[in-house]
Formats: C-alpha cells, sequence, structure tokens
C-alpha cells in the first residue's frame, strides 16, 4: 500500500499538510500585490505566447504551432519571462510596471524546479538598479509578514528577511569561496580552469569560460549564500550580463545582480540594457551556443528590438515567486506550494 505522499495531491488525505502552505501562499500573493500597489505601480498581464521564448542558451521551451484560418502554421512558444512583453510596455509608455503570472519552462523539475511556475517581474524607469535592490529587500520582508515568519527557511538553513541584505559583488565571492582572482581570468580560459581546479571544481575538455563561471558559482558560491541575512550577489561579468546593461566606469562587468537567501536563488535583476545592436549581438552568441550544445536555436523577437530602441532607461527584476513563498512558509519542495502541481 502506498504512502501518503505518494498519492496524488488531490488525495484529500494530502490536504491537511497542503492547506497551510497554499493559504500562505494566498496571503503573500495579496501582500506582494499590496505592496506594490502603495508603491504606485501598474500590475499589468503579458500574452503567454509569443515568438520568441526568450533567448539563453540553456533555457528551454515548450513550443507550439498556431494556424491561422487557412491553417498556414506559425511556431509560437509559451514565454519562460514576461520580460519582452514589460520592455514593449514601458517602450509605450508604461513607467513602473509590474507582472505576477505563469511562466513555463522545460527541463526543470525538482525540489526547487516546476516546468509551470509563478514569476514576479517589476520595472521602474528612469531609476538605478540599486532602486531594484531596496526592492528585494522590502519583497522579502513583505512575505515573511504575511506568512507571520521571523525567519525565511529551507532545509535547515535560515535568513533574517528583516535585516539589510549582504551586497557582495560576484569578484569577492569568487574570492572568499573558491581563492580565485576572477578579475584576472575574464579573458582567459585555460587560467579560470585551472583556478576551478584548484578549488574543486571539474571541468570537462569541451566547457567554455561560462561553463566553468556557472559551475564554480553553483558549487562553491551560491551554497555560501543568504544564510543568517539575504545576499545580493552583483557586478557579474560582463561576459554573463544576459540583458543588463555594463556598470558605468567599469565595463568589465554588468549592472546585474541576484539575490539569495537560505543558499536559493530568488531573484534575477538589472540595470536594463537599451541598445538593441547590443542586444542582438547577445542573442546571437547565446543561439550559437545554444545550437552547438543541443542541436537547436529559437527565433529572436525583432518587434523586441525595435521596441528596446524606444525604452526609457529602467531597471528590472523577476523573482520566482512560489520559491519565495516556500521560504517565508518553510515548504521543503515547490509542489507544495502549488495549487495544482503539473502530473
Amino acid at each position: 500500500m502506498s504512502s501518503i505522499t505518494e498519492t496524488p495531491w488531490w488525495d484529500p488525505r494530502r490536504r491537511p499538510d497542503r492547506l497551510p502552505f497554499l493559504k500562505g501562499r494566498n496571503r503573500i500573493t495579496r501582500a506582494a500585490r499590496d505592496w506594490f500597489e502603495t508603491q504606485g505601480f501598474t500590475e499589468v498581464e503579458t500574452a503567454a505566447l509569443q515568438v520568441s521564448p526568450g533567448n539563453e542558451a540553456h533555457l528551454h521551451a515548450f513550443s507550439t504551432t498556431a494556424l491561422t484560418t487557412d491553417g498556414q502554421p506559425t511556431a509560437m512558444y509559451l514565454h519562460t519571462s514576461p520580460e519582452f512583453a514589460c520592455k514593449k510596455l514601458l517602450a509605450s509608455g508604461e513607467r513602473e510596471i509590474f507582472s505576477l503570472g505563469k511562466v513555463w519552462r522545460n527541463r526543470e523539475r525538482g525540489p526547487l524546479h516546476h516546468p509551470e511556475f509563478t514569476m514576479l517581474e517589476w520595472y521602474r524607469a528612469n531609476e538605478p538598479y540599486q532602486a531594484i535592490m531596496v526592492d528585494c529587500a522590502a519583497l522579502l520582508a513583505t512575505a515573511a509578514e504575511a506568512a507571520q515568519a521571523a525567519v525565511l527557511s529551507f532545509h535547515g538553513r535560515e535568513a533574517d528577511p528583516f535585516l539589510e541584505p549582504e551586497r557582495l559583488t560576484v569578484a569577492e565571492a569568487f574570492d572568499r569561496y573558491a581563492d580565485i582572482g576572477l578579475l584576472s581570468v575574464l579573458d582567459d580560459r585555460e587560467a579560470l580552469a585551472a583556478s576551478a581546479r584548484s578549488a574543486g571544481v571539474r571541468v570537462a575538455a569541451d566547457d567554455g569560460w561560462s561553463d566553468i563561471f556557472s559551475r564554480v558559482i553553483v558549487e562553491k558560491v551560491e551554497p555560501n549564500l543568504g544564510h543568517g541575512r539575504p545576499t545580493i550577489l552583483c557586478e557579474y561579468p560582463a561576459s554573463e550580463a544576459a540583458l543588463a546593461r555594463p556598470k558605468p566606469g567599469d565595463r568589465r562587468v554588468a549592472e546585474r545582480f541576484e539575490l539569495y537567501a537560505c543558499g536559493v536563488e530568488l531573484a534575477n535583476c538589472f540595470g536594463e540594457l537599451t541598445d538593441p545592436d547590443e542586444q542582438r549581438r547577445r542573442f546571437e552568441l547565446e543561439m550559437a551556443e545554444k545550437a552547438r550544445v543541443y542541436g537547436e536555436r529559437y527565433p529572436i523577437d525583432e518587434d523586441f528590438l525595435a521596441a528596446l530602441a524606444q525604452m526609457p532607461p529602467a531597471s528590472g527584476g523577476a523573482l520566482g515567486f512560489d520559491r519565495l513563498v516556500m521560504l517565508a512558509t518553510g515548504a521543503a519542495r515547490i509542489e507544495q506550494v502549488l495549487w495544482t502541481p503539473v502530473a
């Protein structure tokens, strides 16, 4: 006879264990929306179907086919983030917006990953990315208050959501946790590989610079972040900028930061790049890498690049809402905070 945890999520016997997490989710959802409203933000809804799901090499989308009235097919994708649509809204004249809705990512399943999940994404026009750091700290406190939690917790690790987050550059983190002088190996794959091996990180023969960088982050840096208090990990190398702009005065790094609590990545945030030519160059590099590794590539949203040229200077954040709920309610797996998990 199977145990209760092996039964479907809708089994009535599981409801008493599930309900506290789900009620906590509802309270946090209301509190987050209230917080944005008091800050003067406008909530927006973005289309889930897009011509491009995003152009990151290791991001995997769900694809479908849209048919015209005469049956002509067009490839479409479920969005992996509302980012492209939100930036088009900024180009249209919106200034402070947020989106709280479903996104989809393929090849993702585990305690912290689900193929369908909720993303909280927000943008401030004409604001520095440090303003998003302040927002992140406020959202952690807001979620904890709504859940009536004194601490954020995950698998025995805790962080005080009411303390000012630690701010740590990626270079400082590499030095502290892996004894790697990151800024001295930015253009040297072999030097980074040697340093990573010395730190006990496995390096494969076909690993590129970014692969090695990511492995050091995951194995040596992330487990040490957000203990006792949240951590803001900032100033990523320019090669890892994604959609972030270069840091003024030091183009070796970008205005990108990630928010951590209890060793868990919660948010990815940018001072937003508004140069369509540079963004196209980055997209093409990412899609070339995707083709090399996975044998496929996603189209570039030309409409997005056109809008980017009209977008005002802005900063924004993307926060995994389900993970925030997990840490505020003490859930161990993401399915515990989802009303109807994907089977």
